[in-house]
C-alpha cells in the first residue's frame, strides 16, 4: 500500500453540501488572517470545525430482516410512544418513538433507519428552537417521512435545531 493510499484511508469524506461552507470559511480565514494573524488562526479552527461538521463517514449497516438502526449519530434522548405527525396522514394510533439528539460534534448526515420505500414525505417550515426541547418537535422546521417496510409503516421525522438549521433531503417519495 502506498503512502497516498494510507493517507486517503485516514481522510473522512465531506458531504457535498458542506463544500460551499468550507470555501466561505477558507476565504474568510485568508482575508482575516491578512488583517491580524490571530484572526487567521481562529478562522483556521472554525474552517476545520466546518469540515468536521460536514463529514460523511462510510457506514457499514447490518442487514437483517426487521432490523431498525439509528438514522443518526448522537444520543438516544427519549424512548416512548407518540402519535404520528398529522402531516403523514397515518392512523392516529400511538407508535414507538425513539428520539436521537445530535450535538454540534456529531455527524449530521442522516440515513434511513429501515429498508423500505418512502410513501410520503412532507417538509414543514418552522422555528429553530433547541431540538432537545419537547415543543421543538412541533414548532421547529422538520421533514417527515413514512417508510413502507415488510413489517409495516415506519415514521421518521428530522427536526432542525438551534445550530443545524437546514434539512436537505436527498431522497424523494418512491425511493
Amino acid at each position: 500500500m502506498s503512502l497516498v493510499d494510507s493517507v486517503r484511508k485516514l481522510i473522512v469524506p465531506i458531504h457535498k453540501e458542506g463544500y460551499i461552507f468550507i470555501a466561505i470559511g477558507a476565504v474568510a480565514t485568508l482575508v482575516l488572517g491578512q488583517l491580524w494573524a490571530p484572526f487567521g488562526w481562529l478562522g483556521t479552527l472554525i474552517t476545520l470545525w466546518i469540515c468536521y461538521f460536514f463529514r460523511d463517514p462510510v457506514r457499514i449497516v447490518p442487514q437483517r430482516e426487521g432490523l431498525v438502526v439509528s438514522p443518526a449519530d448522537g444520543r438516544v434522548s427519549q424512548i416512548g410512544t407518540a402519535l404520528p405527525p398529522p402531516e403523514l396522514e397515518l392512523p392516529a394510533e400511538p407508535m414507538t418513538r425513539i428520539s436521537v439528539f445530535m450535538n454540534v460534534f456529531d455527524c449530521h448526515v442522516n440515513r434511513s433507519p429501515v429498508a423500505g420505500r418512502i410513501t410520503k414525505m412532507v417538509y414543514t417550515p418552522g422555528l429553530f428552537l433547541n431540538a432537545e426541547l419537547d415543543k421543538a418537535s412541533e414548532d421547529n422546521e422538520r421533514n417527515a417521512l413514512a417508510i413502507q417496510t415488510k413489517a409495516g409503516i415506519v415514521g421518521v421525522v428530522q427536526i432542525a435545531g438551534l445550530v443545524a438549521r437546514r434539512i436537505v433531503p436527498f431522497v424523494k417519495e418512491g425511493d
